[in-house]
């Protein structure tokens, strides 16, 4: 059985940086896209971050572009998250989710219901 693990979330100063992890188990084979989400309390779900099975492309909210970066290990199907300049907004529960059901396009990779697998999240703090 595939499981997605997120780690590496925190309390944090506005201002300073996280780095989350997502590792996968249950399978030996290409865990293919992998994207994180995050939700706010009483917010919907929005997409953060995407990368394809090969590392390129990637896709961002426009809220955090120029201060996340997404990355991969194809090799071990782990993604990261590297967030810089944290805000408070930033504050939620993020989600790793992976395998694509159909190819995602820069206007559609932000959907819940394009990813097989999902993590139980990891909170992110971040305080003024």
């Amino acid at each position: 059985q595939v499981r997605l693990a997120e780690s590496g979330g925190g309390s944090v100063q506005a201002g300073g940086a996280l780095r989350l992890s997502c590792t996968t188990s249950g399978t030996l084979y290409s865990i293919g896209c992998m994207v994180w989400f995050r939700q706010a309390p009483g917010m919907e779900r929005e997409g953060v971050a995407f990368i394809s099975a090969d590392g390129s492309p990637t896709y961002y909210v426009d809220s955090v572009k120029g201060r996340f970066t997404i990355s991969r290990v194809s090799a071990n199907n782990t993604a990261y998250l590297q967030m810089n300049s944290l805000k408070p907004e930033d504050t939620a529960m993020y989600y790793c989710a992976a395998n694509c059901v159909a190819r995602p396009t820069s206007t559609k990779w932000a959907r819940e219901e394009n990813y097989r697998y999902w993590g139980q999240g990891t909170q992110v703090t971040v305080s003024s």
